[in-house]
C-alpha cells in the first residue's frame, strides 16, 4: 500500500508541474528554436494522458488489485500497444518539421572544435575558402585550421575565436572537429549536434534576435572540456557587413 501511495504522491506532483506550465526552455531565437519547442510542447500533450492513465492502473493495481485476477489483460495491452505506435508514427512526422532544409542563398561559416577551443572561418571577399593541410596545423603560429598560405584564396578568409551571424538571414554552419568528438551547443538555437572527426556537418537557422549567446561544449572531451566556450553573436545586417569590411578582425 505504501508503494502504491508514494506513486501516486510522484504522479500527482508531476502532473501539477506539467499543468503550471513553468519556464522550462529557455529563449528561442529562432524558428528552428520555436519549431522545437512546439515540438516538444506536443510531446508533453500526447503523452501525459497516457502517463495519468498507466499510474493511475498502476495505482489501483497496489491499493485493490493485489491477488485479484487481471480481466483483459491481453486487450489492454493491446490497445496500449497500437495507441503507443500511433503517437510515435505522429511525433516521427511533425518531428520532421523541426529539422531545417537546405538553403542555396545562406552565409556559410566554417566551425572548428579541437581541444579545448573554437575557431570560425569566414570566406573574404572573394566569396571562397582556401584550401587547409592538416600537416599545416600550428596552434602557436596561429594557424589552428592549417591554412594554406600559397592558396591565393586562403589568403583573405577570416578566422575567429567568436562566432559572428547576421540577423534574419539563413545561416550554414559546416561543423568539423581535428581531433575527438565535440558538441556544439547554443541553447537559444535548441542547437546540441556532435562534432565527429572526419565529417563536416551543417547546421542550417535564421537568428532573429540580436545579442550575445553562449557556445559550449556538451561532450565531455577531457581535462579542459570546462573551459571550452565561445559567443555566438547575433548582428544586424549593417553592423554584420561592417564588421566583415574591417581590415583586422
Amino acid at each position: 500500500m505504501l508503494a502504491g501511495l508514494l506513486i501516486a504522491v510522484v504522479a500527482a506532483a508531476a502532473t501539477a508541474l506539467f499543468l503550471m506550465h513553468p519556464a522550462w526552455l529557455p529563449l528561442a531565437i529562432s524558428p528552428e528554436a520555436r519549431l522545437y519547442d512546439a515540438q516538444f510542447y506536443l510531446n508533453l500533450w500526447l503523452l501525459a494522458p497516457l502517463f495519468v492513465l498507466a499510474q493511475g492502473l498502476l495505482v489501483w493495481t497496489l491499493l485493490r488489485g493485489r491477488g485479484k485476477p487481471a480481466r483483459h489483460a491481453v486487450r489492454i495491452e493491446t490497445a496500449g500497444a497500437v495507441i503507443a505506435a500511433a503517437i510515435f508514427a505522429v511525433l516521427g512526422i511533425t518531428g520532421a518539421r523541426a529539422w531545417p532544409a537546405a538553403d542555396a542563398g545562406s552565409e556559410v561559416i566554417e566551425v572548428y572544435a579541437h581541444q579545448f577551443a573554437w575557431n570560425f572561418r569566414y570566406p573574404g571577399p572573394d566569396g571562397r575558402f582556401g584550401k587547409t593541410d592538416p600537416a599545416l596545423i600550428n596552434d602557436a603560429a596561429i594557424n589552428p585550421l592549417g591554412l594554406d598560405s600559397r592558396d591565393p584564396a586562403a589568403a583573405d578568409d577570416v578566422v575567429t575565436a567568436t562566432l559572428r551571424v547576421p540577423a534574419g538571414r539563413p545561416v550554414t554552419l559546416m561543423l568539423q572537429s581535428r581531433d575527438m568528438v565535440h558538441d556544439f551547443f547554443v541553447r537559444e538555437l535548441r542547437l546540441k549536434q556532435d562534432m565527429v572527426p572526419g565529417m563536416r556537418i551543417p547546421y542550417r537557422f535564421t537568428a532573429n534576435r540580436t545579442g550575445t549567446y553562449e557556445i559550449a561544449c556538451a561532450e565531455l572531451c577531457g581535462l579542459g572540456h570546462s573551459q571550452m566556450h565561445s559567443l555566438l553573436q547575433v548582428m544586424s545586417e549593417a553592423d554584420y557587413q561592417a564588421w566583415k569590411r574591417m581590415p583586422a578582425r
